[in-house]
């Protein structure tokens, strides 16, 4: 047996340790055997110090709350815990890259004035006029997308029209109201 091969026997009988018994003793050899190079691994491809140390921490916490899950037939015991750190780190990423929602504020809204309360009054009055202008054809499915908000794919299993010309007719209609709202 190699050494890799003894390693790899060691680890995976800590895991079982975890699995079976919640053993800290294992886990606590392999948190002190993984948690630096997982750390390690992080940084080296690309996340910051804070970054690799939050998301170490969540693979170790995954490894004692489902060791159960590792299956030493499919990967080595290295190999899993790796693969669960690349994940952290791409999770960690999309939530990094993810928009901050706008505050929101409480309280009551400012009234608009007469003059905004009049022209959309008249926006309004405009887009009806305009959409009763439409063939009825590009009007019902306007009125599917946009007042029913039915997906296209949604309004061809409706409709039982190719979903081809559901976008045609709804990409006409649009380009009539544009210009009728001119």
């Amino acid at each position: 047996m190699t050494a890799k091969n003894e390693e790899n026997t060691e680890w995976v009988t800590c895991i079982a340790r975890v699995r079976d018994a919640q053993d800290k003793a294992a886990f606590a050899r392999l948190f002190a055997h993984f948690a630096p190079r997982v750390k390690a691994f992080l940084m080296r491809s690309g996340a910051d110090a804070a970054m690799a140390e939050e998301c170490t921490q969540e693979v170790m916490a995954t490894l004692w709350q489902k060791a159960h899950l590792f299956d030493p037939a499919r990967a080595s015991a290295a190999t899993w815990i790796f693969t669960i750190a690349r994940n952290r780190k791409i999770d960690a990423l999309r939530k990094a890259r993810r928009p901050e929602p706008e505050e929101v504020i409480w309280g009551p809204d400012e009234s608009p004035d007469q003059a905004e309360i009049l022209a959309l009054q008249q926006e309004s009055e405009k887009l009806a006029e305009a959409m009763t202008a439409l063939p009825e054809k590009q009007r019902a499915l306007i009125e599917k997308a946009y007042f029913g908000d039915l997906s296209h794919s949604e309004i061809a299993e409706q409709t039982g029209l190719p979903l081809g010309t559901i976008k045609s007719r709804i990409r006409l209609a649009l380009d009539r109201l544009r210009h009728a709202m001119k």
